[in-house]
């Protein structure tokens, strides 16, 4: 047993030493690697076109519109014109049932020539008075009372006379004219209807000057410049783009939504017709209005900023930029300054970068 024994001690100081130690892969000590891992950044160019612009949709119509009523009780017998239909200045649109009208001219004219005669007979007898006064056979008193029933007379003609062209007048008003050209955008009544005075029975538009209209929420008008420029098109023809300046906003917002109605002015030439539906956005190709997610935006020093990426080869990092946002519609806001065409931007994990802080490629939002 003891020459075994020291027959494998002498094996063992034979050995090599590299042979007694561990394989790598039971080696379980750490080791401190400096690696340094670029992140990739979520990031988008600004631009006031493609895909990241939004538009609302909107209504072509006239600047200049009227809702036709009669301006007297009756039942409208016809209605010459249907929605759609182009008319003249002077063309009739509408009619109401005139027998009683009519009648109501006669009976004035009756009247008239009663108070007429009346008038002539009275100054008739102002004259006798007066002539028997001079020869101290007709007293003060009667003459004093010719001259009052001469006057009542008088009076009573001129009463006459206006009831008289009154009376016309209203016959006139079962008529209904085209007080411009354009074409009728609505229709409210029917041929049939008893109306009343003022009730509406058709809508006329003139066609010389179309606007656009669309409907905004009060966050997006907070920041919107002065004669503001949208794109306008139709979805059937979206290549057709017209430009449109912000003509006027309604001071007060809708009771249901909530958002106030906005009218841009198309040029002379557009191709849309009155009741066509639209599109806009706001900016053209020529004045651009540069758009952002609002998850873009940070406040540093209570000012808003945005990181911008700047690429060099490739190698990337971001700058810190402070901005100016204007207006926001549907989460984009409108970037009044501090931006350019083609930057860009990060619009994820913005509160976890810093200055000069490198990043790795771009991602789509």
């Amino acid at each position: 047993m003891t020459r075994i024994i020291a027959l494998l001690a002498a094996l063992g100081m034979a050995a090599p030493s590299h042979a007694l130690d561990l394989p790598a892969w039971l080696d379980f000590s750490s080791h401190a690697e400096d690696v340094v891992h670029v992140r990739p950044v979520v990031s988008e160019i600004v631009e006031d076109r493609g895909e990241d612009a939004r538009w609302v949709p909107g209504v072509v119509a006239s600047r200049t519109q009227v809702t036709m009523a009669f301006q007297t009780l009756g039942r409208m017998v016809s209605r010459n014109v249907d929605l759609g239909d182009r008319v003249a200045q002077g063309d009739v649109l509408a009619n109401l049932a005139a027998e009683d009208l009519a009648a109501t001219t006669r009976a004035a004219e009756a009247a008239l020539a009663a108070a007429e005669v009346q008038r002539d007979t009275a100054r008739l007898t102002l004259e006798r008075t007066q002539a028997l006064a001079e020869r101290n056979v007709a007293t003060a008193a009667q003459l004093e009372q010719a001259q009052r029933a001469a006057a009542a007379a008088e009076a009573g003609a001129e009463q006459a006379q206006s009831a008289l062209l009154q009376a016309k007048d209203t016959q006139g008003f079962a008529r209904m004219t085209a007080p411009f050209s354009g074409v009728v955008s609505a229709v409210y009544e029917a041929p049939g209807s008893v109306l009343s005075a003022g009730t509406p029975v058709l809508q006329l538009s003139a066609e010389d000057r179309r606007e656009a209209v669309i409907d905004l929420p009060e966050a997006a008008l907070a920041g919107l410049p002065d004669q503001a420029v949208f794109t306008v098109w139709q979805r059937t023809d979206p290549t057709r783009e017209v430009r449109a300046v912000l003509d006027r906003i309604d001071p007060i917002a809708d009771a249901a939504t909530r958002t106030r109605r906005l009218y841009l002015t198309l040029p002379p030439d557009s191709p849309f017709r009155l009741g066509a539906l639209i599109r806009a956005r706001l900016g053209t190709a020529g004045e651009p209005a540069l758009m952002l997610s609002s998850a873009a935006i940070f406040r540093r020093d209570g000012a808003p900023h945005v990181w911008r990426v700047l690429r060099q080869g490739d190698g990337a990092h971001v700058e810190a930029v402070r901005i100016t946002p204007a207006a926001e519609l549907h989460g984009r806001v409108l970037i009044g300054e501090g931006l350019r065409p083609g930057d860009e931007v990060v619009v994820r994990g913005v509160n976890s970068l810093t200055d000069g802080q490198s990043v790795g490629p771009r991602v789509q939002p």
